[in-house]
Protein backbone atom coordinates (compact mmCIF):
# COMPACT_ATOMS: atom_id res chain seq x y z
CA UNK A 1 0.00 0.00 0.00
CA UNK A 2 2.87 2.39 0.72
CA UNK A 3 4.26 1.77 -2.76
CA UNK A 4 0.82 2.26 -4.29
CA UNK A 5 0.31 5.58 -2.51
CA UNK A 6 3.70 6.77 -3.78
CA UNK A 7 2.85 5.63 -7.30
CA UNK A 8 -0.48 7.43 -7.22
CA UNK A 9 1.25 10.64 -6.14
CA UNK A 10 3.76 10.39 -9.01
CA UNK A 11 2.63 12.13 -12.22
CA UNK A 12 2.54 9.80 -15.24
CA UNK A 13 0.11 10.98 -17.91
CA UNK A 14 0.28 8.95 -21.12
CA UNK A 15 3.49 9.90 -22.90
CA UNK A 16 5.28 11.17 -19.76
CA UNK A 17 5.72 8.11 -17.54
CA UNK A 18 9.46 8.10 -16.83
CA UNK A 19 9.24 9.09 -13.15
CA UNK A 20 6.67 6.41 -12.27
CA UNK A 21 8.48 3.67 -14.22
CA UNK A 22 11.68 4.58 -12.41
CA UNK A 23 9.91 4.16 -9.08
CA UNK A 24 8.91 0.61 -10.02
CA UNK A 25 12.47 -0.12 -11.13
CA UNK A 26 13.72 1.00 -7.72
CA UNK A 27 11.33 -1.41 -5.99
CA UNK A 28 12.45 -4.27 -8.25
CA UNK A 29 16.08 -3.47 -7.47
CA UNK A 30 15.33 -3.81 -3.76
CA UNK A 31 13.86 -7.25 -4.51
CA UNK A 32 16.95 -8.02 -6.65
CA UNK A 33 14.74 -8.83 -9.63
CA UNK A 34 16.25 -8.10 -13.09
CA UNK A 35 14.09 -6.02 -15.43
CA UNK A 36 14.23 -4.64 -18.94
CA UNK A 37 12.70 -1.62 -20.62
CA UNK A 38 11.34 -1.90 -24.12
CA UNK A 39 12.22 0.79 -26.64
CA UNK A 40 8.63 1.97 -26.23
CA UNK A 41 9.23 2.50 -22.50
CA UNK A 42 7.34 -0.48 -21.07
CA UNK A 43 8.82 -2.46 -18.18
CA UNK A 44 9.11 -6.26 -18.07
CA UNK A 45 10.43 -8.74 -15.51
CA UNK A 46 10.10 -12.47 -14.83
CA UNK A 47 10.06 -14.97 -11.98
CA UNK A 48 11.28 -18.38 -13.12
CA UNK A 49 8.97 -21.34 -12.67
CA UNK A 50 9.70 -24.87 -11.53
CA UNK A 51 8.36 -26.41 -14.74
CA UNK A 52 7.56 -25.65 -18.39
CA UNK A 53 5.13 -23.01 -19.64
CA UNK A 54 4.87 -19.24 -19.46
CA UNK A 55 2.10 -16.86 -18.40
CA UNK A 56 2.31 -13.07 -18.73
CA UNK A 57 0.37 -10.57 -16.63
CA UNK A 58 0.01 -7.12 -18.18
CA UNK A 59 -0.96 -3.82 -16.58
CA UNK A 60 -0.34 -0.16 -17.34
CA UNK A 61 1.22 2.72 -15.44
CA UNK A 62 0.16 5.58 -17.70
CA UNK A 63 -2.82 7.65 -16.61
CA UNK A 64 -5.31 10.17 -17.87
CA UNK A 65 -3.98 13.68 -18.32
CA UNK A 66 -3.80 16.57 -20.73
CA UNK A 67 -1.48 18.72 -22.82
CA UNK A 68 -1.42 22.43 -23.49
CA UNK A 69 -3.32 22.96 -26.74
CA UNK A 70 -2.93 26.73 -26.77
CA UNK A 71 -2.24 29.73 -24.58
CA UNK A 72 -5.38 31.89 -24.61
CA UNK A 73 -5.40 35.70 -24.87
CA UNK A 74 -6.06 36.04 -21.12
CA UNK A 75 -3.05 33.87 -20.26
CA UNK A 76 -5.04 30.74 -19.41
CA UNK A 77 -4.53 27.38 -21.13
CA UNK A 78 -6.72 25.46 -23.54
CA UNK A 79 -6.51 21.71 -22.92
CA UNK A 80 -5.92 18.73 -25.20
CA UNK A 81 -7.32 15.55 -23.60
CA UNK A 82 -5.09 12.50 -23.01
CA UNK A 83 -7.18 9.36 -22.55
CA UNK A 84 -10.95 9.08 -22.37
CA UNK A 85 -12.82 11.02 -19.70
CA UNK A 86 -15.67 13.47 -19.41
CA UNK A 87 -14.63 17.11 -19.16
CA UNK A 88 -16.93 17.56 -16.15
CA UNK A 89 -14.85 15.07 -14.11
CA UNK A 90 -11.78 17.34 -14.08
CA UNK A 91 -13.52 20.62 -13.28
CA UNK A 92 -11.97 22.12 -10.14
CA UNK A 93 -9.00 19.74 -10.23
CA UNK A 94 -5.54 20.94 -9.28
CA UNK A 95 -2.93 20.29 -11.96
CA UNK A 96 0.76 20.65 -12.69
CA UNK A 97 1.97 22.01 -16.01
CA UNK A 98 5.32 20.41 -16.84
CA UNK A 99 7.44 22.82 -18.89
CA UNK A 100 10.35 22.03 -21.18
CA UNK A 101 12.68 23.76 -18.71
CA UNK A 102 11.72 21.28 -15.99
CA UNK A 103 9.38 23.53 -14.02
CA UNK A 104 6.10 22.21 -12.61
CA UNK A 105 3.67 25.13 -12.49
CA UNK A 106 0.53 24.57 -10.49
CA UNK A 107 -2.94 25.58 -11.58
CA UNK A 108 -6.60 24.62 -11.53
CA UNK A 109 -9.02 23.42 -14.19
CA UNK A 110 -11.96 25.84 -14.37
CA UNK A 111 -14.59 26.69 -16.95
CA UNK A 112 -15.03 30.04 -18.64
CA UNK A 113 -18.12 30.87 -16.52
CA UNK A 114 -16.95 29.43 -13.23
CA UNK A 115 -18.36 32.11 -10.90
CA UNK A 116 -22.05 31.68 -10.12
CA UNK A 117 -22.13 35.24 -8.79
CA UNK A 118 -21.05 36.55 -12.19
CA UNK A 119 -22.82 34.19 -14.59
CA UNK A 120 -25.74 32.86 -12.56
CA UNK A 121 -27.96 30.52 -14.54
CA UNK A 122 -25.56 30.52 -17.52
CA UNK A 123 -23.13 28.48 -15.41
CA UNK A 124 -25.73 25.79 -14.73
CA UNK A 125 -26.58 25.55 -18.44
CA UNK A 126 -22.96 25.39 -19.58
CA UNK A 127 -22.05 22.18 -21.41
CA UNK A 128 -18.62 20.98 -20.28
CA UNK A 129 -16.47 20.50 -23.38
CA UNK A 130 -13.00 21.37 -24.58
CA UNK A 131 -13.86 24.89 -25.75
CA UNK A 132 -15.05 26.03 -22.31
CA UNK A 133 -12.48 24.33 -20.06
CA UNK A 134 -9.18 26.00 -19.20
CA UNK A 135 -6.30 25.96 -16.75
CA UNK A 136 -5.99 28.97 -14.45
CA UNK A 137 -2.29 29.17 -13.59
CA UNK A 138 -1.18 30.09 -10.09
CA UNK A 139 1.18 32.70 -11.48
CA UNK A 140 0.73 36.38 -12.24
CA UNK A 141 -0.33 36.34 -15.86
CA UNK A 142 -3.14 37.93 -17.84
CA UNK A 143 -1.90 37.60 -21.41
CA UNK A 144 -0.47 35.10 -23.85
CA UNK A 145 2.95 36.75 -23.76
CA UNK A 146 3.13 36.69 -19.95
CA UNK A 147 2.30 32.98 -19.83
CA UNK A 148 4.85 32.20 -22.55
CA UNK A 149 7.48 34.04 -20.49
CA UNK A 150 6.78 31.57 -17.66
CA UNK A 151 8.06 28.83 -19.97
CA UNK A 152 4.63 27.39 -20.74
CA UNK A 153 4.03 26.48 -24.37
CA UNK A 154 1.79 24.29 -26.51
CA UNK A 155 2.65 20.62 -26.14
CA UNK A 156 3.57 20.78 -22.45
CA UNK A 157 2.16 17.90 -20.42
CA UNK A 158 -0.44 18.47 -17.70
CA UNK A 159 -0.91 16.04 -14.82
CA UNK A 160 -3.89 15.91 -12.46
CA UNK A 161 -3.42 15.91 -8.68
CA UNK A 162 -4.32 12.32 -7.72
CA UNK A 163 -5.13 13.19 -4.06
CA UNK A 164 -4.50 9.62 -2.82
CA UNK A 165 -5.71 8.73 0.67
CA UNK A 166 -6.46 5.54 2.59
CA UNK A 167 -9.42 5.83 4.95
CA UNK A 168 -9.63 4.12 8.38
CA UNK A 169 -12.28 1.78 6.91
CA UNK A 170 -9.84 0.52 4.26
CA UNK A 171 -11.10 2.52 1.28
CA UNK A 172 -8.51 3.89 -1.11
CA UNK A 173 -9.60 7.14 -2.80
CA UNK A 174 -7.55 8.64 -5.60
CA UNK A 175 -7.34 9.49 -9.23
CA UNK A 176 -5.44 6.93 -11.31
CA UNK A 177 -6.23 3.81 -9.29
CA UNK A 178 -6.73 2.75 -12.90
CA UNK A 179 -4.22 1.26 -13.23
CA UNK A 180 -1.50 1.91 -10.68
CA UNK A 181 -3.30 -0.48 -8.33
CA UNK A 182 -2.39 -3.36 -10.65
CA UNK A 183 1.25 -2.27 -10.82
CA UNK A 184 1.50 -2.33 -7.02
CA UNK A 185 -0.23 -5.73 -7.01
CA UNK A 186 2.41 -7.00 -9.47
CA UNK A 187 5.15 -6.03 -7.03
CA UNK A 188 3.33 -7.78 -4.17
CA UNK A 189 2.84 -10.94 -6.25
CA UNK A 190 6.50 -10.85 -7.30
CA UNK A 191 7.59 -10.70 -3.67
CA UNK A 192 5.42 -13.72 -2.84
CA UNK A 193 6.64 -15.75 -5.82
CA UNK A 194 10.27 -15.16 -4.85
CA UNK A 195 9.48 -16.94 -1.58
CA UNK A 196 7.48 -19.77 -3.19
CA UNK A 197 8.25 -20.21 -6.92
CA UNK A 198 5.40 -20.59 -9.42
CA UNK A 199 4.69 -23.74 -11.41
CA UNK A 200 5.31 -21.92 -14.70
CA UNK A 201 7.51 -18.93 -15.44
CA UNK A 202 5.57 -15.74 -14.77
CA UNK A 203 6.27 -12.47 -16.60
CA UNK A 204 5.01 -9.04 -15.60
CA UNK A 205 4.62 -6.42 -18.34
CA UNK A 206 3.86 -2.80 -17.41
CA UNK A 207 2.85 -0.64 -20.37
CA UNK A 208 2.90 3.12 -20.86
CA UNK A 209 0.33 3.86 -23.59
CA UNK A 210 -2.78 1.89 -22.57
CA UNK A 211 -4.98 4.94 -22.03
CA UNK A 212 -4.64 5.81 -25.70
CA UNK A 213 -5.19 2.24 -26.90
CA UNK A 214 -1.83 0.79 -27.96
CA UNK A 215 0.02 -0.02 -24.72
CA UNK A 216 0.57 -3.77 -25.20
CA UNK A 217 0.60 -3.73 -28.99
CA UNK A 218 4.33 -4.49 -28.63
CA UNK A 219 6.56 -5.82 -25.87
CA UNK A 220 4.70 -8.93 -24.69
CA UNK A 221 7.37 -11.63 -24.18
CA UNK A 222 7.46 -13.77 -27.35
CA UNK A 223 7.32 -17.05 -25.39
CA UNK A 224 4.00 -16.13 -23.72
CA UNK A 225 1.50 -19.00 -23.62
CA UNK A 226 -1.28 -17.01 -21.94
CA UNK A 227 -1.83 -13.30 -21.40
CA UNK A 228 -3.85 -12.04 -18.44
CA UNK A 229 -4.50 -8.31 -18.42
CA UNK A 230 -4.97 -6.88 -14.92
CA UNK A 231 -6.88 -3.60 -14.88
CA UNK A 232 -9.66 -1.96 -12.90
CA UNK A 233 -13.15 -3.48 -12.87
CA UNK A 234 -15.77 -0.78 -13.37
CA UNK A 235 -18.36 -0.54 -10.60
CA UNK A 236 -21.76 0.99 -11.32
CA UNK A 237 -25.39 0.50 -12.22
CA UNK A 238 -25.97 -2.68 -14.19
CA UNK A 239 -22.57 -4.16 -13.27
CA UNK A 240 -21.78 -7.01 -10.88
CA UNK A 241 -18.32 -5.69 -9.95
CA UNK A 242 -17.74 -4.63 -6.35
CA UNK A 243 -15.14 -2.52 -4.56
CA UNK A 244 -14.58 -5.50 -2.24
CA UNK A 245 -13.99 -8.21 -4.86
CA UNK A 246 -11.90 -9.23 -7.85
CA UNK A 247 -13.71 -9.42 -11.20
CA UNK A 248 -13.28 -11.53 -14.31
CA UNK A 249 -14.29 -9.43 -17.32
CA UNK A 250 -15.55 -11.85 -19.96
CA UNK A 251 -16.20 -9.24 -22.68
CA UNK A 252 -15.80 -5.54 -23.41
CA UNK A 253 -16.13 -3.19 -26.38
CA UNK A 254 -13.54 -5.20 -28.32
CA UNK A 255 -15.45 -8.49 -27.96
CA UNK A 256 -15.26 -11.57 -25.72
CA UNK A 257 -12.09 -12.75 -24.02
CA UNK A 258 -10.94 -16.38 -24.14
CA UNK A 259 -13.54 -18.74 -22.67
CA UNK A 260 -11.17 -21.55 -21.65
CA UNK A 261 -8.67 -19.20 -19.97
CA UNK A 262 -11.53 -17.49 -18.16
CA UNK A 263 -12.72 -20.87 -16.89
CA UNK A 264 -9.22 -21.69 -15.62
CA UNK A 265 -9.27 -18.44 -13.66
CA UNK A 266 -12.70 -19.34 -12.26
CA UNK A 267 -11.23 -22.64 -11.10
CA UNK A 268 -8.32 -20.87 -9.41
CA UNK A 269 -10.77 -18.56 -7.62
CA UNK A 270 -12.74 -21.56 -6.33
CA UNK A 271 -9.57 -23.25 -5.05
CA UNK A 272 -8.59 -20.04 -3.24
CA UNK A 273 -12.05 -19.56 -1.75
CA UNK A 274 -12.53 -16.25 -3.56
CA UNK A 275 -15.88 -14.80 -4.61
CA UNK A 276 -15.13 -13.96 -8.24
CA UNK A 277 -17.43 -11.41 -9.85
CA UNK A 278 -18.19 -11.85 -13.56
CA UNK A 279 -18.86 -8.78 -15.66
CA UNK A 280 -19.08 -7.23 -19.14
CA UNK A 281 -17.92 -3.66 -19.87
CA UNK A 282 -19.47 -2.17 -23.03
CA UNK A 283 -17.33 1.01 -22.88
CA UNK A 284 -13.95 -0.54 -22.13
CA UNK A 285 -10.82 -1.86 -23.80
CA UNK A 286 -7.63 -3.27 -22.27
CA UNK A 287 -3.99 -4.03 -22.97
CA UNK A 288 -5.20 -7.52 -23.81
CA UNK A 289 -7.31 -6.03 -26.59
CA UNK A 290 -4.31 -4.10 -27.93
CA UNK A 291 -2.12 -7.22 -27.85
CA UNK A 292 -4.69 -9.21 -29.81
CA UNK A 293 -5.19 -6.44 -32.37
CA UNK A 294 -1.42 -6.41 -32.91
CA UNK A 295 -1.50 -10.13 -33.72
CA UNK A 296 -0.81 -11.75 -30.35
CA UNK A 297 -1.13 -15.53 -30.75
CA UNK A 298 -2.26 -16.54 -27.26
CA UNK A 299 -5.47 -16.63 -25.24
CA UNK A 300 -6.27 -13.46 -23.30
CA UNK A 301 -8.28 -12.84 -20.13
CA UNK A 302 -8.98 -9.71 -18.10
CA UNK A 303 -9.24 -9.47 -14.30
CA UNK A 304 -9.02 -6.69 -11.75
CA UNK A 305 -10.18 -5.08 -8.51
CA UNK A 306 -13.53 -3.30 -8.45
CA UNK A 307 -13.16 0.48 -8.77
CA UNK A 308 -15.97 2.98 -8.34
CA UNK A 309 -16.22 6.23 -10.38
CA UNK A 310 -13.79 5.05 -13.05
CA UNK A 311 -11.86 7.78 -14.90
CA UNK A 312 -12.88 10.32 -12.25
CA UNK A 313 -11.97 10.52 -8.54
CA UNK A 314 -11.92 6.77 -8.05
CA UNK A 315 -12.35 4.51 -5.03
CA UNK A 316 -11.67 0.89 -4.17
CA UNK A 317 -11.14 -1.14 -1.01
CA UNK A 318 -8.11 -3.06 0.23
CA UNK A 319 -10.31 -6.18 0.04
CA UNK A 320 -10.41 -5.94 -3.77
CA UNK A 321 -6.66 -5.39 -3.99
CA UNK A 322 -6.00 -8.40 -1.76
CA UNK A 323 -8.48 -10.58 -3.68
CA UNK A 324 -6.81 -9.73 -7.01
CA UNK A 325 -3.41 -10.58 -5.51
CA UNK A 326 -4.76 -13.88 -4.17
CA UNK A 327 -6.31 -14.84 -7.52
CA UNK A 328 -3.05 -14.24 -9.37
CA UNK A 329 -1.11 -16.31 -6.85
CA UNK A 330 -3.68 -19.12 -6.92
CA UNK A 331 -3.48 -19.24 -10.72
CA UNK A 332 0.30 -19.58 -11.02
CA UNK A 333 1.14 -21.72 -8.00
CA UNK A 334 0.83 -25.52 -8.04
CA UNK A 335 -2.54 -26.86 -6.93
Amino acid sequence: MNVLLRLLATPSPTGMTEQAVRLVEQELSVLQVPFVRTRKGALTWEVAGTGPGHVTFSSHIDTLGAMVKAVKPGGRLLLHMLGGYDWATIEGEDVLVHTQEGRAICGTVVNVRQSVHVHGEALQQLRREQAVMEVRLDEETSSTSETLKLGVQPGDFISFDARPRLTPAGYLKSRHIDNKAAVAIFLAVTRELLQCPPERTVAFHVTTYEEVGHGAATGIPPHTDELIAVDMAAVGEGQTSSEHHVTLCVADSTGPYDHALGNRLRGAARRAGLELKIDIYPNYGSDGSAAWRAGGDYPVALIGPGVDSSHAYERTHVDALAATTDLMLAYVRPE
